[in-house]
């Protein structure tokens, strides 16, 4: 057990600091303000794509690679993770990424202004990019259904009769293609951990939305899970318990 949470929390940490990284460091190069957002955007997407698909393949056969709170909730409603790991795996997966987002605001010399999507933050509400904003309602669905499909991808590609080879490079494009649909909405959670360890940093506006970003993956997550396990999954494979 204590080299699954070990697992989870490497992997979570190079998640946030590779992911949300890129998006602090980035943004000195490729503001907003001149025309470059496009590239900005792309380039985060990629790298939280890259840090999964790196980490899954690095101890995946480890832990299984959940590196999420909501992965790990979606697995155990799809039936493929025990529920007596559920707590030690989020606590795990939260120290690896408050951790990571400390790392960050150590080397970025702070944590930003406190604005909306400052230091990576998630946020809803705020026009923070293209001068459009998006509602609670608008972000919550967003986030319910991304995180449903990534799980739904996740059960889909694990599962014993696919080519678990290259699950993770499945698993790695499909967060990237999360972050191109939902930056300019939220700057992308479907992971509650992330969004927590760059709200404690990022101040006091980001932990007031923060909560959404738990609720919403989570409530995601298990939908997808039990959506692949009920009509999907092969009755063969059912209430067998394998590693994401």
């Amino acid at each position: 057990m204590t080299r699954k949470l070990l697992a989870e929390l490497f992997g979570t940490f190079w998640l946030v600091f590779g992911g949300c990284g890129s998006a602090i460091f980035a943004s000195h190069i490729a503001p907003a303000s001149n025309g470059q957002i496009g590239i900005l955007l792309l380039g985060v997407a990629l790298a939280f794509g890259l840090t999964v698909l790196t980490m899954a393949y690095a101890v995946g056969h480890i832990s299984g690679g959940h590196f999420n709170p909501a992965v790990s909730f979606g697995l155990m409603a799809g039936g493929r993770f025990s529920a007596k790991e559920l707590v030690p795996y989020i606590i795990a997966q939260c120290i690896g990424a408050i951790l990571a987002a400390a790392a960050l605001s150590f080397i970025n010399g702070g944590a930003g202004d406190g604005s909306p999507g400052a230091f990576a933050s998630n946020f809803y509400d705020s026009a923070v990019y293209f001068g459009k904003s998006y509602s609670l309602g608008q972000a919550f669905l967003a986030e319910f259904l991304l995180t449903l499909f990534f799980v739904f991808v996740i059960m889909g590609t694990t599962d014993k009769f696919a080519n678990g080879k290259f699950a993770g490079i499945a698993i790695g494009l499909c967060l990237t293609l999360i972050h191109l649909i939902s930056i300019p909405i939220t700057n992308t959670s479907v992971n509650p951990a992330r969004s927590l360890s760059q709200a404690i940093f990022a101040g006091s506006y980001a932990m007031s939305q923060v909560w959404m970003f738990w609720v919403a993956p989570i409530a995601g997550a298990i939908v997808g899970g039990l959506i692949y396990k009920t009509l999907l999954q092969n009755t063969d494979n059912e209430n067998k318990f394998t590693d994401a």
